[in-house]
């Protein structure tokens, strides 16, 4: 039977229990139509590049399925009625993929990194490189009183200081 990989995408306000519903009734459609579910990872609510549907996150969850195209159009025409799925995509393949897809392995790496600790830029304690002086972002100021506009009443130039002097 041809092999499949299936994404949907589901979702932001949708409770984990739902989207596990959710793949379980897709399951079970290709289970009922004579194929099998090789393979279903959840990668959990990430963010989306633009907004689909005023969502700006969603659930996503891919299936490797080895079965029937007519399964595959089948959970399609499902998804197409749902109203908690956003977008699916489903690509016929050669082979699947062993081990953990390149989501899940993404997300162990970014988790190793997590556990070395540091914060932006190698920052012990994780803050912004310029905030030691507890200013904020520093932009350019020297005092460390954060951004620039907010050191208080204007002090006069060099040039104007001078020019009073004289006057006086």
């Amino acid at each position: 039977m041809p092999l499949y990989e299936h994404v949907f995408l589901a979702r932001q306000d949708a409770s984990t229990q739902q989207v596990e519903e959710l793949t379980t009734q897709m399951t079970g459609i290709v289970e009922q139509l004579g194929g099998k579910v090789v393979k279903m990872e959840n990668w959990g609510v990430r963010s989306l590049t633009y907004r689909m549907n005023k969502n700006r996150k969603a659930h996503f969850v891919l299936l490797n399925i080895d079965g029937p195209s007519a399964a595959v159009a089948e959970i399609e025409r499902q998804e197409r009625i749902s109203e908690d799925v956003i977008r699916y995509l489903s690509v016929r393949v050669d082979e699947h993929e062993e081990g953990p897809s390149a989501m899940m392995r993404k997300a162990d790496r970014d988790r190793d990194r997590d556990d070395r600790g540091g914060g932006f830029r190698g920052d012990r304690d994780g803050g912004f490189r310029g905030d030691r002086e507890g200013g904020g972002f520093r932009g350019g100021d020297r005092d460390g009183g954060g951004f620039r506009g907010d050191r208080g009443p204007r002090r006069p130039r060099d040039d104007e200081a001078t020019t009073a002097a004289v006057e006086e």
